[in-house]
């Protein structure tokens, strides 16, 4: 890439929190497409970490770790009121408390996740706390409180994030594909009902990375594409689903929600080893981990038609990931042996020797069976187009500068999720970082090549029953 468009102008401070491996990659791409006043871009991290790279570019370096103590105190040093932008990335951080004070201050707002505090996804807390549906809920409440004012953007990573922008993109594919194509949904209650006319029954955000190194993982070290730290916050809580108003069973050790709008259902394993069918173009049928995420809650609560417990239609959704291989060895080492291990290490895009990220939505259950639509980037064409992350990493860093583009765009908007955005501006923006982006149709299903050889208790009148989807 050679001609990179100045998307907007960032008048006053640009506050970056977190300069892990998805503010790293962030930072080039703000570089690039805003202009700003350089003096005004501050990043703050906790650690020392990347500090002579920020001291080489002029960018200035706040080491300390936000508190609940001290984060208002910290931001009101570096922020400009009613300007500028702040872009969390960190972990260990209350997304919701900075949202608040930045919209008190009105500055706009952009996070990948709905992070807690340190401590809260290994406190001794109930497991109906320690959900990401609890977390959202939260958001939810706040932006009941306070309608409207500066935007903040909730959950505009990759997953949660861009998959949400696919799934709308996927609908208006299938609905041509189909032989009736429609008009771009003006609303939510618009893009519900296209949905339930298409006969989707659910959303698998379905992912494989298969990016790797020559070095074979060492061990007792945990080894991944993106935040381990991230990863095994999310593996270990309970894991997650919205829940179909197709589904005709119900998991044993599910459990469902007594307030909000009722969208999804948690089990009481982790995330991170329970297992599910899904599809992938590059491998076909594979196993994925069903880890809990903001997408499979929001998904299923946007696409809702009708209202309570037992609405009309309501598609299922869950991540069925797919993590790198040295990331599935290291999840088994780390749960075998009951302990997190002492070192992390994420592959950089200069000792990643092949593969790709291949992250999209697998809508199901209509007239076509399933269409995989989604991003296929490799690392060697993140290497090409942009510096300083792997493919991994890509696909968020291009979804967050996609949500600081649109909230710019729509100063006012409150708070919003990336269900609520126009999908087709923040593709626009986003998909000269995705490598190719694509369709795919497939006749498997979850009952398809299954084992023999063991009794199953599986429903075959309904193929796309999360009764067959789920493995363990």
């Amino acid at each position: 890439m050679t001609d990179h468009p100045i998307h907007a102008r960032i008048d006053g401070a640009i506050v970056m929190i977190g300069f892990g491996s998805i503010g790293r990659g962030t930072l080039p791409l703000i570089e690039r497409h805003f202009e700003f006043d350089r003096d005004k871009l501050v990043v703050i991290e906790p650690n020392d970490k990347g500090v002579t790279e920020l001291r080489e570019r002029g960018v200035a370096h706040r080491q300390v770790a936000l508190t609940p103590e001290n984060y208002k105190a910290v931001l009101d040093e570096v922020i400009t009121p009613g300007a500028g932008f702040v872009v969390n990335l960190s972990v260990d951080t209350s997304s919701l408390d900075l949202m608040k004070h930045c919209r008190a201050r009105g500055v706009p707002y952009i996070d990948t996740v709905v992070e807690p505090w340190a401590g809260f996804y290994f406190d001794d807390l109930e497991n109906a706390q320690r959900t990401n549906y609890a977390l959202r809920q939260k958001v939810r409440d706040e932006r009941a409180a306070n309608p409207g004012g500066t935007t903040a953007v909730s959950c505009c990573g990759a997953n949660p994030g861009m998959v949400s922008w696919f799934v709308k993109a996927g609908l208006l594919q299938l609905a041509e594909d189909l032989g009736a194509p429609v008009a771009v949904p003006a609303d939510r209650d618009g893009w519900a009902r296209l949905m339930q006319s298409l006969k989707v029954k659910g959303v698998h955000i379905a992912e494989r990375d298969t990016q790797a190194r020559r070095k074979p993982r060492p061990r007792d070290v945990f080894v991944n594409t993106w935040s381990v730290e991230g990863f095994i916050a999310e593996g270990f809580q309970p894991a997650e689903l919205g829940w179909g108003t197709h589904e005709t069973w119900f998991p044993e050790n599910a459990h469902r929600h007594d307030t909000g709008c009722q969208s999804a259902i948690w089990l009481n394993r982790p995330g991170a080893i329970t297992r599910v069918h899904t599809w992938c173009p590059t491998p076909g049928p594979q196993f994925g981990f069903l880890v809990t995420h903001n997408e499979a809650i929001s998904i299923s609560d946007y696409y809702t038609v009708g209202t309570g417990p037992n609405p009309d239609f309501r598609p299922t959704c869950h991540y069925a990931y797919h993590p790198c291989d040295d990331a599935v060895l290291s999840l088994h080492e780390m749960f075998g042996a009951g302990v997190q291990q002492t070192e992390h290490h994420i592959l950089s895009e200069d000792e990643i020797v092949e593969g790709i990220d291949e992250l999209g939505v697998l809508l199901f259950g209509h007239d076509r069976n399933a269409l995989w639509y989604g991003s296929r980037l490799s690392n060697e064409e993140t290497r090409r187009i942009a510096p300083d992350q792997n493919a991994t990493g890509m696909q968020v860093t291009s979804a967050v500068l996609a949500g600081m583009v649109w909230a710019l765009e729509n100063p006012n908007a409150g708070i919003v999720e990336t269900d609520e955005m126009d999908h087709a501006r923040c593709l626009e923006v986003q998909t000269p970082y995705l490598g190719p982006v694509e369709a795919h149709y497939t006749d498997w299903t979850p009952l398809k090549d299954r084992w023999q050889h063991f009794p199953e208790d599986i429903d075959e009148s309904d193929p796309w029953q999360f009764r067959n989807v789920l493995a363990s």
